[in-house]
């Protein structure tokens, strides 16, 4: 189930897809509720939402400074390179930047029309679109315990969606519930074929993958995404609507920029965790635990929204975390067999003593 991009040390990997894994899990958590919270309180502008999703990736520049300086101390020459990213990798962060602008405004438009437990439910269907694409681009192999975690995450969601409408926000149409309705399922439609063509992208790649190199590729990609968000952000004329926006919103104006600066750190936490774990490992598992915390996030919201919990939700979620188990299980048992005909493998070639 792992992709096969190389890296030079096996156990250095494994640290880096758990690291990763955590990362991406607990900001799935919390950048949902941020993007509602803007919403909820009386936030309006969409472009500006959908902007902050990857407009914190100027963050990344001190972290790739320091492994630059820390990577021309070890090597001790003075004409180490600045950026590790090769051309063909530079062109598939473009693309993979201005597919998850895109991303960001259906996912900023749901949002804004959608209650939290609502829009996870239809995000997690990503995980459906992520297992399509891999198997088409990334010829990804199933087994028998990924399969299952598909089935069952799916049949969550669709549990969920069976009473959908009863959620829907007082003073909000049918025809504005559904538009959010489609809008979040493009989302997660695109980010699935996202997450599969990233990895294919480090896969094709003949260089050792060191996470400064995954840093390098996800600044790219968040920037041509805020880039193609703030060209919306200027015809829609944002800009000189943001103080008016401030003003309404229910929080207050010192609030509300602190909700915009927190939704930009939560949700470039979760870039860097979402590129780490498909590069690293799969996009399979990328949308494996996406799907798995959005399950988590409808509870939270439950508790902070004061959203509905039906018996469906509760159901969903039991579905969701077994199909979780699941892949883990049987990732474990893959890599187990696959250590013991490793061993086989040297016990076999060892020379005759």
């Amino acid at each position: 189930m792992e992709s096969q991009t190389a890296i030079a040390n096996p156990t250095m990997k494994k640290i880096l897809i758990l690291v990763n894994s955590v990362i991406l899990f607990t900001s799935t958590c919390a950048g949902p509720l941020t993007t509602r919270l803007y919403f909820v309180r009386g936030g309006s502008r969409i472009w500006l939402s959908c902007t902050s999703i990857t407009g914190g990736f100027p963050l990344t520049i001190f972290l790739l400074v320091i492994a630059y300086f820390h990577r021309k101390k070890s090597n001790g020459l003075d004409n180490t390179k600045i950026f590790l990213m090769t051309r063909k990798l530079f062109i598939a962060s473009v693309i993979s930047g201005l597919v998850t602008g895109m991303v960001n405004y259906f996912y900023s438009y749901g949002s804004a029309k959608l209650p939290v437990s609502t829009s996870c439910l239809l995000s997690s269907t990503q995980l459906v679109f992520t297992a399509i694409f891999a198997f088409i681009i990334v010829k990804q192999k199933f087994t028998s315990y990924s399969i299952n975690a598909v089935v069952l995450l799916t049949i969550g969601a669709g549990i969920l969606a069976l009473g959908a409408n009863s959620d829907r926000p007082r003073g909000e149409s049918s025809k504005t519930y559904i538009a959010g309705f489609i809008m979040i399922l493009l989302a997660a439609l695109f980010y699935g074929f996202v997450l599969a063509f990233n990895e294919v992208s480090f896969r094709k790649t003949k260089k050792a993958i060191a996470f400064t190199l995954v840093l390098e590729f996800q600044m790219m990609m968040c920037f041509f995404a805020t880039a193609f968000c703030v060209v919306g952000m200027l015809i829609n004329k944002d800009f000189q609507a943001i103080p008016r926006d401030a003003k309404q919103f229910e929080l207050g104006e010192d609030k509300y920029y602190m909700v915009i600066v927190l939704n930009a750190l939560i949700w470039q936490v979760y870039f860097v965790g979402a590129v780490g774990v498909t590069c690293y490992s799969s996009a399979l598992l990328s949308g494996i635990l996406i799907a798995a915390s959005l399950s988590v996030t409808e509870v939270i919201a439950v508790i902070f929204f004061h959203e509905k919990f039906g018996g469906e939700k509760g159901f969903s979620l039991a579905l969701s975390l077994w199909g979780f188990v699941s892949y883990f299980y049987g990732a474990t048992k893959q890599n187990k067999k696959r250590k013991n005909i490793n061993t086989e493998v040297e016990v076999t070639q060892s020379p005759p003593i």
